[in-house]
C-alpha cells in the first residue's frame, strides 16, 4: 500500500525487535568470571573487545564471531595456559547464546503486526545468517516482513545495495533501529528518514554521535509504540 511519504518501513533485529546486547553482556561476565584467577576483569574485558574490533574483518558479527574471539583472547591473556576444559566451557556458552530464546522488546509483536497491514515492512539486519535466520523463525515476525535482507555489515553501500535491489527510492523509505552508527547515519546519508530508538544496552563499537536537533530526515523515539503516531504525523505534514 503506497503512502504520501513513506512507501517501505526497515526494521533492524537485534535489540530492535528482540533482546541481544544481554547476551554478549552476560557472556563477558561469564568470560571474566571463568579467566578471573587470570588477570583483573577490566583488563580482561578491554582486552577482548579489542580482539573483537580487530577480527571483525576476517569473521564479522554476531554470537559465532564472538566466540572465536573469546578463545583467542583467552589463549592470549593466558600465554597458552588457558585449559581444554576452559576453552570447552566458552564453545559451550556460545551454544548456549546460539540456542537461547528470541526475547521480543516491549510492544514490538503489536506495533509490526499492525504496522505490517499499512505498509510494506523489510527486515534489515546484521551478523550471521545462521544465527539470524533461527532468531527470526523463533521471533514469529518473519511472516510480517514481505523483504528479510541478513547482510554483514551495515554501512551507505549496504543500504544503497538493498534498496536498489528492491528498486526503492531512498526518499520514500525510512528505518528503524537501535544504533546510531548502523541504523541512521548512513541511512540519513542516502537521503532516507531514520528512526533511533536506543537501548538499555549499547556495544562499545555501535556508539556514535546523534545528529543534531532539526537534522533532516532524523527522528529518535524512547520507544516502538511511538512509531505509527510518528508516521502518522509524517503522513499528514505539508
Amino acid at each position: 500500500m503506497a503512502h504520501s511519504v513513506i512507501d517501505v518501513i526497515g526494521f533492524d533485529g537485534d535489540d530492535t525487535l528482540w533482546h541481544n546486547e544481554r547476551l554478549f553482556a552476560a557472556a563477558q561476565d561469564r568470560f571474566v568470571e571463568l579467566l578471573s584467577h587470570y588477570h583483573d576483569s577490566q583488563w580482561m574485558r578491554d582486552r577482548l573487545f579489542e580482539t573483537e574490533k580487530r577480527n571483525l574483518e576476517h569473521f564479522g558479527y554476531g554470537i559465532k564471531a564472538f566466540a572465536l574471539s573469546m578463545i583467542e583472547t583467552a589463549v592470549q591473556l593466558t600465554e597458552g595456559r588457558v585449559t581444554r576444559h576452559e576453552v570447552l566451557a566458552l564453545v559451550n556458552l556460545a551454544k548456549d547464546m546460539l540456542s537461547a530464546d528470541t526475547e521480543l522488546l516491549d510492544d514490538v509483536r503489536a506495533t509490526v503486526t499492525t504496522l505490517a497491514g499499512q505498509y510494506r515492512l523489510m527486515l534489515i539486519t546484521k551478523g550471521d545468517l545462521l544465527d539470524q535466520e533461527a532468531k527470526i523463525r523463533r521471533s514469529g515476525l518473519g511472516g510480517c516482513f514481505r523483504d528479510i535482507e541478513v547482510v554483514s555489515d551495515k554501512r551507505r553501500e549496504t543500504y544503497a545495495r538493498v534498496l536498489g535491489k528492491h528498486s526503492l527510492p531512498p526518499g520514500r523509505f525510512l528505518m528503524v533501529g537501535n544504533s546510531l552508527r548502523s541504523d541512521v547515519w548512513p541511512v540519513l546519508e542516502l537521503g532516507a528518514q531514520a528512526v533511533w530508538v536506543p537501548y538499555e544496552l549499547t556495544w562499545e563499537h555501535e556508539a556514535a554521535e546523534e545528529p543534531p536537533p532539526g537534522q533532516a530526515g532524523y527522528h529518535r523515539l524512547a520507544g516502538l509504540r511511538e512509531l505509527p503516531a510518528l508516521l502518522s504525523r509524517l503522513e499528514t505534514s505539508p
